[in-house]
């Protein structure tokens, strides 16, 4: 099933970071979170608002139709979204991902085209990961693109597709029958496509993070990527997108804090047994409070500082000439964060209950999305795996895994 993707709004000019209208956007996406999770709204409206707001161009410098936004000032706004909701930040994860590889070959006729696209609101998807494969993250695809006539064709599915239900344009890793790796970068609603949204995970359940199937689909040799040849490979490359979810998570920590300040402000009685007849003013759910918002605070500086680090090594992609240490010390600092970020949150997600008492956990409060949010996109890549390697880092200067999912 294919979704309709509301038409993007066009705007004189596309929000900014820290404008009031990036506030407003941010506003209205948090008013509408707790339907959304009640299953009562879904996310396509939310994104016909980003569309036409034109985030999606956040970080293209103004001289090129965008908003000339840092790369700390986008996960900033990351960070917002993810305190909002974070489904919505979570689909425009490869959308954003697509843009900065787009950024780092400016004198590709086909990506100016693709950024052209990215400037009239349309937003993009990915096609990666595969049931089939043996090992997660090793590049590998049996997704096939065959030539036909003048052009290709594209067979194949892809699992995992976050943000593709909503998205206009995908990039689709496939290979050659000469096992060369490719991407092919076509509208979503072509022929052959299905974009079905069949995620069943017990949080970011709006994400559609599900399958999306190629059937003998059209590709035209202009929307084809030789990915070796027509792209500016970074070393760990990988750190911008694991980077991207820990900072959601980071967003859903200032979510937590803030429902829990509102329930301690709104409970009226106490236990006859507490040290204060009125919640608030009770000093061990002060100090519960004081603890999340701790947690909050060292989160989010840990994710911009992880961002600065890959600011720097992304400017070096911008000139040319990608420094490998500076891209290997991102890549540190986005593994630390999560390793700690993660534990912190799920920690967080479950002390919200005790600021609140048997009242937080009904239904109708949802409280409980935060835990599950945060377990799912946690459970992207184990923190198990990552705290290992750096370990060995820090032991004897194992260099870091460089492929996908780290």
């Amino acid at each position: 099933m294919n979704a309709p993707n509301p038409s993007p709004r066009p705007v004189d000019a596309p929000v900014a970071s820290g404008s009031p209208e990036l506030a407003g956007l941010i506003a209205v996406i948090a008013a509408g979170a707790e339907a959304r999770d009640r299953g009562e709204a879904d996310a396509r409206e939310a994104i016909g608002l980003v569309k036409g707001a034109r985030l999606g161009v956040l970080r293209l410098p103004r001289d090129a139709g965008g908003a000339g936004a840092r790369l700390t000032e986008l996960f900033e706004v990351v960070l917002a979204l993810g305190e909002a909701d974070s489904n919505i930040p979570h689909i425009l994860r490869n959308h954003f991902a697509f843009v900065e590889r787009a950024l780092r070959v400016p004198g590709s006729a086909k990506h100016r085209r693709w950024l052209d696209e990215a400037r009239a609101g349309r937003i993009f998807g990915l096609g990666a990961s595969e049931l089939g494969t043996q090992n997660i993250g090793d590049g590998s695809s049996e997704t096939s693109l065959t030539p036909d006539g003048d052009g290709h064709r594209l067979n194949g599915a892809k699992y995992y597709s976050t943000g593709n239900y909503y998205a206009d344009i995908l990039y689709v890793h496939a290979r050659t029958p000469e096992g060369e790796r490719v991407a092919a970068v076509i509208p979503a609603d072509r022929d052959g496509i299905d974009r079905t949204d069949d995620w069943d995970g017990i949080g970011q359940r709006l994400t559609a993070s599900g399958a999306t199937t190629f059937a003998n689909v059209r590709v035209e040799p202009d929307e084809v990527v030789r990915i070796a040849a027509e792209e500016l490979k970074v070393p760990h490359d990988a750190t911008f997108a694991q980077l991207y979810l820990t900072a959601i998570v980071a967003g859903i920590l200032k979510a937590v804090v803030r429902d829990a300040r509102a329930l301690l402000t709104s409970r009226g009685r106490n236990y006859y047994h507490a040290v204060a007849a009125k919640p608030a003013d009770d000093p061990l759910l002060q100090e519960t409070l004081g603890r999340l918002a701790s947690a909050a605070y060292v989160a989010e500086a840990a994710v911009l500082r992880a961002a600065a680090a890959l600011e720097r090594a992304y400017d070096t992609a911008l000139a040319g000439a990608p420094d490998a240490e500076l891209f290997e010390e991102a890549s540190l600092q986005a593994a630390q964060s999560k390793i700690v970020i993660d534990e912190l949150a799920l920690t967080a997600a479950t002390r919200l209950f005790d600021v609140g008492g048997a009242s937080a956990a009904k239904q109708s409060a949802r409280l409980d999305r935060h835990w599950r949010n945060i377990r799912t996109i946690s459970s992207h890549n184990p923190v198990a795996y990552k705290a290992r390697a750096v370990g060995l880092h820090t032991l004897d200067g194992t260099p870091l895994p460089t492929a996908a999912f780290f």
